[in-house]
């Protein structure tokens, strides 16, 4: 008797989640009796930013697009909880996927949650352990409405264990490593990013900057901003502007373009793909791409006082910037092989034929 299907919702609204997206739904797609369904909350709206990841990656495009965007925490993660709401009364799926800590996944988790849908946090257990960051409490709030906790290092779950979450939790390792692996291969061949900016392979570096705390306070990102113009002394900085750190500059009369500092346009995945693997070292924000730093062995400077992937720090790839030292450098298992998405999927099923 063939086995009945189940429907699985999957809620991303920005950059990271659509890169874990394109792995996880390239293994849910080869298990027959699982059916996905894509809600984009619209949260990372420019064209850059949002579309061309689903065309260059090939992923469906999304059966619901909301074009949340804007507004103060609340008024986004609301909107986006009435949106999710109604498309979960309507689908009635078996289980709801969110990714990470942002807004779209607070709105994903507490819509799932109310309406009793199991819910499947991918990337749960991480801790920066400052609840001034946005993305701290939605990715706690969310690990503790979370029914399947795919945690991506033993780090991820001592530190749920320290919060007494215990049942449901998988090691799994890393999606994004997954997309990784698929996608170097594809930015080799299609990308030309180096040619057009001219860049030499390991004669550049690349920094991003995108996160509310670095971007609202006018010091921050000119302390940010000088900082990366600093380490453009060494080597020259391509510096992909996000349109919320392009805007902010702009109000606090800062310019991000400096001596050594080439601004450009945000770019696709493969394009950061490709300019990640040849880089000399990496300046950045953003949780992702201090991981996807890793992936390609490039040396990585966190432009915050603190990180989640504290397994990076102390395996000598990354270091603050407020260190002036890398650790020994070391390989980091934790991340898996590249098969996190196959992994994932073989839980999920584990768990909906438990219920």
């Amino acid at each position: 008797m063939q086995n009945a299907l189940k429907k699985i919702v999957t809620v991303v609204g920005a950059r990271p989640q659509f890169i874990k997206a394109f792995a996880l739904s390239r293994a849910l797609k080869r298990a027959p009796d699982l059916e996905e369904i894509l809600i984009h909350t619209g949260q990372h709206f420019d064209e850059k930013m949002s579309a061309i990841f689903f065309s260059e990656l090939g992923i469906a495009p999304p059966r619901y697009h909301f074009a949340i965007h804007g507004g103060s925490h609340g008024t986004m993660t609301a909107r986006m909880l009435e949106e999710i709401e109604d498309v979960l009364l309507q689908e009635k799926p078996d289980a709801v996927v969110v990714y990470g800590d942002t807004n779209s996944t607070l709105a994903g988790a507490l819509a799932a949650a109310k309406l009793h849908v199991p819910l499947v946090h991918i990337e749960a257990g991480l801790r920066s352990f400052d609840r001034r960051m946005p993305e701290e409490i939605n990715r706690v709030v969310t690990d503790h409405l979370s029914d399947i906790l795919i945690c991506p290092t033993r780090v991820a779950i001592d530190n749920l264990a320290r919060e007494g979450i215990a049942r449901g939790v998988h090691l799994a390792g890393d999606l994004m490593y997954d997309a990784m692996t698929i996608a170097t291969p594809l930015a080799e061949r299609r990308s030309t990013v180096l040619e057009t900016l001219g860049l030499s392979p390991g004669g550049y570096g690349v920094a991003t900057v995108h996160r509310a705390a670095n971007t609202d306070d006018p010091e921050m990102l000119a302390r940010i901003l000088d900082f990366i113009a600093a380490e453009a002394r060494t080597q020259p900085i391509v510096f992909p502007l996000h349109p919320r750190t392009l805007a902010a500059a702009g109000r606090a009369g800062l310019d991000p373009a400096r001596p050594g500092v080439r601004v450009i346009e945000p770019v696709g995945y493969l394009d950061m793909c490709r300019l990640l693997h040849h880089a000399a070292v990496v300046l950045t924000d953003s949780g992702g791409v201090q991981k996807e730093a890793y992936f390609h062995r490039v040396p990585c400077i966190t432009l915050r006082n603190e990180t989640e992937w504290t397994e990076t720090i102390d395996a000598g790839w990354n270091r603050l910037w407020i260190s002036d030292s890398y650790e020994d450098r070391r390989e980091i298992p934790d991340y898996g092989n590249g098969d996190a998405a196959a992994e994932i999927v073989s839980i999920i099923h584990s768990a909906l034929k438990a219920d």
